[in-house]
């Protein structure tokens, strides 16, 4: 899951309204809902997969927010390698 730095991009605001690039998807972490675009790869990793039910699980499908994960940035950070 390790890539470059550059694939990321981050926004601190959440009401940043711009939409990801083509190839890339959003999601909100943490109490501040920091914006992170992320690269669809993403979506194949099996740890990420089990995040994204926890979400459904915890938040479902029709959230107005948007991909919001239940979990703190640090943790975030380990799972995606953006630490």
């Amino acid at each position: 899951m390790a890539r470059k730095q550059q694939d990321h991009q981050y926004q601190g605001d959440f009401h940043y309204s711009k939409r990801a690039s083509k190839g890339h998807f959003v999601v909100y972490v943490g109490k501040e809902m920091k914006r992170f675009v992320l690269p669809l790869c993403y979506l194949k990793n099996s740890i990420f997969q089990q995040l994204l039910e926890k979400a459904a699980d915890e938040y479902g499908f029709n959230n107005i927010n948007g991909i919001v994960l239940p979990c703190d940035e640090s943790t975030f950070r380990k799972i995606t390698g953006l630490s």
